[in-house]
């Protein structure tokens, strides 16, 4: 094998041959989180570990994505239905099938430091190898364990003659492992790097275009021109849309967005549509639910209502689809540029991206941003950046355009009047999100796919180092990120701030810490940001209902001298700097009333509250219940959708879907009430509408007594979710289940 050779196979097996002769048979193998994974590389790798116990194979790596597969039977056969339409032709990562099936070798360990919320719940072995490290560390962190072989997957696009390679949809950790395994070989390490490329992946710009020889080994051919994993598009409740909308209004016009993936993340969009498209009824429903009046002063001093005129920028670790949906309604649209002068000009409203002032010239050499006599490095800025237009070449301090000659002495009063001749029109190289990695649903990657090269240029990819963080170029991404606003998501938050995200109090990690510490370090850092933890205040229902809002806590992400703003679906607590008494107050506020009484009794005897403090009337009607009325005359005029942005499936199978888990939910929190609903099935007939139902899971004929209590019990979660008291489409409208559709 040769180093850095960029080196292009077609054959898996010679690839995987190469890699074990170059670094010997104790393998430790890390992989990029989520899409980007080479899964047939990493395939063969372990198919080779696992028939030879010589060998040992460690991975590391994040969110694998794994096809649901169900544990009963029942679920099998919703799951064996809905499966193929979903991920046809996405090949399986055959490490996590072994493992969940508890057929891993002994000789093959694998370590993440993020998972899919809830996956590895009442997993011992995942519990014992979870790597507790923020997503900006994970790199060091990783390679301090040995790793040997890095592996990505990569697209390929001509330019220019030749051909260039993208890190696609993981620029994230991609950036700093190459970096990091170039100080490894020259320290006398053996480190290889393989890419796999796969053309459906979206050729993306910014910092994740590299030539081939970045690379050691190129796996291209036809059998890697698979499927891409597709992440279905989720249910979003009732529940989710009022914290959607009550962070909609801390968003300002002209600022900077931070969002993840989810139900939540789909609500806010949701709501930041509303606002810009239906400005009226979003206004109206300010109105109607208390949110303009309660929080004014929040919305006025550090948010706003109203349309987006200078938009968006994005900067997130993730890339969702939901940024998509802003930009597809023109929210997404504020363009940032990689220099500081400009970045000053255009926040001080004198540069715009449609418009050079006559005087640029002169204000840029004021700034002492380019010289007054031109050189050839000052021409190459103007031209890179649209301030000279294209075409001009530059030559013994002249500028050419075709047969003239142009002197680049700008201290010549006629000199610089020519100059301006050859101004162009609107500024180039902006971009209007700057992400780490993306996910989402196959029409995300369709419309990425089908974009001409130059507007996808302006969705630009880079190194989570950058992302994430200020260091490195401090001034720059200050004045790219303004008014930032930081939105991730919390498990648990105590009455004075703290918030938990990741772990239990008993130690078992439900997801990981990902990047939530870095963003929030980084919204406290600039001057004019600000950092938003989404809360449901409670979770489970009937006996198992619990508030999410609690006085104290045995685990803490976010500790409470970091605290800012927590949104749960019934308001906002600004909590940013306010003594303990205040912060308790606020967090009283927004939390569900059937919890209000004891929280507040907790915080008394604590004495961190005054004996006499009572809450106020107006946040003591905190129940679902009122948010549903509130929010029901706005979801007949076609607002707040459960499928804000259509589903992956289609009609029929999105109310099965939705159907199966709202009973799985109810079975869950209301076992009685399940039990008893499906005693009286068992005396009624099979409505006629249920067929096409019971047809897809081929319980239409049942052959056994357990088909036909499957076949009630799909009966029953038709009859719960109303399909034969009204028609399909009218079902998926008013879906508000909180059991989301992704897997």
């Amino acid at each position: 094998m040769r180093e850095y050779s960029g080196e292009i196979y077609n054959d898996v097996k010679k690839c995987v041959d190469e890699v074990i002769e170059y670094v010997g048979k104790d393998i430790v193998m890390a992989m990029t989180l989520a899409l980007g994974k080479p899964v047939l590389f990493m395939n063969e790798l372990y198919r080779r570990v696992k028939a030879d116990p010589t060998m040992s194979l460690k991975i590391y790596t994040a969110f694998p994505l794994e096809k649901p597969t169900g544990s009963s039977d029942l679920e099998k056969r919703i799951y064996n239905y809905i499966v193929p339409k979903l991920f046809d032709g996405v090949p399986d990562l055959e490490y996590m099938l072994d493992y969940r099936a508890g057929k891993m070798p002994k000789n093959v360990e694998h370590f993440e430091f993020f998972s899919k919320a809830g996956t590895y719940m009442h997993d011992d072995i995942a519990q014992q190898n979870h790597i507790d490290s923020n997503y900006s560390h994970i790199v060091r962190d990783a390679l301090d364990r040995g790793v040997n072989v890095f592996g990505h997957l990569c697209s390929s696009l001509e330019i220019d003659g030749r051909t260039m390679y993208s890190m696609g949809c993981n620029a994230d950790i991609v950036v700093g492992a190459m970096a990091a395994g170039k100080r490894l070989r020259a320290e006398g390490a053996k480190f290889v790097v393989v890419a796999e490329c796969n053309n459906n992946l979206p050729f993306m710009y910014g910092d994740a275009v590299v030539e081939a020889t970045e690379y050691d080994m190129i796996l291209t051919g036809p059998e890697f021109q698979y499927n891409l994993f597709g992440a279905p598009k989720g249910s979003v409740s009732v529940t989710d849309h009022m914290i959607g909308l009550n962070t909609s209004v801390l968003i300002k016009d002209g600022g900077t967005l931070q969002v993840g993936i989810g139900s939540l993340g789909d609500a806010v969009v949701n709501g930041l549509i509303m606002r810009n498209d239906h400005n009226d009824d979003y206004l109206e429903v300010l109105k109607k639910t208390g949110i303009s009046e309660r929080y004014g002063k929040i919305i006025s001093d550090w948010g706003g209502t109203d349309t987006f005129k200078q938009g968006l920028y994005g900067s997130s670790e993730m890339f969702v689809d939901a940024f998509m949906q802003l930009y597809k309604n023109r929210i997404l649209k504020r363009r940032v540029y990689d220099s500081v002068p400009l970045m000053k000009l255009i926040n001080e409203g004198y540069l715009k991206d449609d418009h050079i002032p006559d005087d640029i010239i002169e204000r840029l050499i004021t700034m002492k941003a380019i010289h007054s006599r031109l050189d050839e490095e000052d021409f190459n800025f103007l031209v890179k950046f649209g301030i000279l237009r294209k075409g001009l070449k530059y030559e013994n301090q002249t500028i050419i355009d075709g047969d003239m000659r142009y002197s680049t002495d700008m201290n010549d009063p006629a000199a610089l009047r020519e100059i301006k001749t050859l101004l162009g029109k609107n500024l180039q190289e902006g971009t209007i999100i700057l992400g780490a990695f993306y996910v989402g649903p196959r029409d995300f990657y369709k419309a990425l796919n089908d974009m001409p090269e130059e507007e996808r240029k302006l969705f630009g990819m880079s190194g989570v180092d950058k992302v994430n963080q200020l260091y490195g170029d401090e001034e720059l991404r200050t004045l790219q990120r303004k008014e930032g606003r930081f939105i991730n998501t919390g498990m648990v938050a105590t009455l004075l701030g703290s918030i938990a995200s990741d772990y239990l109090e008993d130690g078992r990690v439900v997801s990981g810490v990902g990047g939530q510490y870095n963003f929030v370090s980084m919204g406290h850092a600039l001057p004019d940001a600000r950092v938003i933890i989404m809360l449901k205040s409670t979770k489970g229902a009937g006996k198992t209902l619990k508030s999410n809002i609690v006085f104290s806590y045995g685990s803490c992400t976010i500790p409470k001298h970091l605290r800012d703003i927590v949104v749960t679906e019934y308001g906002i607590a600004d909590i940013r700097g306010l003594p303990d008494k205040m912060v308790i107050m606020e967090m009283l506020n927004i939390a569900d009333s059937r919890f209000q009484p004891q929280l507040l009794a907790q915080a008394k005897k604590s004495g961190k509250l005054p004996k006499d403090y009572e809450i106020p009337a107006r946040y003591r009607n905190n129940y679902p219940e009122k948010l549903q009325e509130l929010l029901k005359p706005f979801q007949d005029r076609g607002y707040f959708a459960a499928l804000p942005f259509g589903s992956d499936l289609c009609m029929h199978d999105t109310v099965l879907v939705g159907a199966m888990q709202a009973l799985s939910s109810q079975s869950k929190n209301y076992p009685s009430k399940v039990y008893g609903g499906l005693l009286k099935e068992l005396f009624k007939s099979i409505p006629g509408e249920a067929r096409s139902f019971l047809q897809a899971l081929q319980l239409d004929q049942p052959r056994n007594i357990k088909e036909r209590l499957y076949r009630k019990m799909v009966v029953l979660a038709l009859r719960n979710f109303g399909v034969f008291n009204m028609d399909t489409e009218a079902i998926v409208s008013s879906l508000a289940g909180e059991q989301e559709m992704a897997f």
